[in-house]
C-alpha cells in the first residue's frame, strides 16, 4: 500500500512539473497606427461579449485576444477620425498581424 502511494505521488509530481514548464502560446492581434503622430485614445477589439483594450506605443499595438472573429476600433482625436476594421480572424496560439491602419482625416 505504501509503495503504491509513493508511486502515485511520484507520477503526480512528474505531471505537475511537466505542465509547469510547457510553453504558453497566447493569441492576439498586432498592428501599427499611421500616422505615428496621431493622438489615439485607445484601441479596442470586440467579439461577442468580450472586449479588450490596448494603447499604441509609437504607433504600434498588441492586444491579447482569444481565437475567433474580432472587430477592431481605433479611437482617434481631431484632425483624424476613428478607424474600424471588421472580421479580424484570430487563431488559437497565433498573433494576427493587421498591418498598418491609416487613420482618415
Amino acid at each position: 500500500m505504501k509503495k503504491t502511494f509513493v508511486t502515485l505521488f511520484a507520477v503526480c509530481v512528474a505531471v505537475i512539473t511537466l505542465h509547469a514548464f510547457r510553453t504558453v502560446q497566447s493569441s492576439g492581434i498586432k498592428g501599427a497606427i499611421r500616422p505615428v503622430d496621431a493622438t489615439v485614445s485607445g484601441i479596442w477589439a470586440m467579439s461577442g461579449t468580450d472586449t479588450v483594450k490596448a494603447q499604441a506605443l509609437k504607433g504600434n499595438f498588441v492586444l491579447q485576444a482569444k481565437a475567433g472573429t474580432w472587430k477592431l476600433v481605433v479611437r482617434a482625436s481631431a484632425p483624424y477620425k476613428d478607424a474600424v476594421m471588421e472580421g479580424v480572424e484570430v487563431k488559437e496560439g497565433q498573433i494576427t498581424d493587421v498591418g498598418e491602419i491609416k487613420l482618415p482625416q
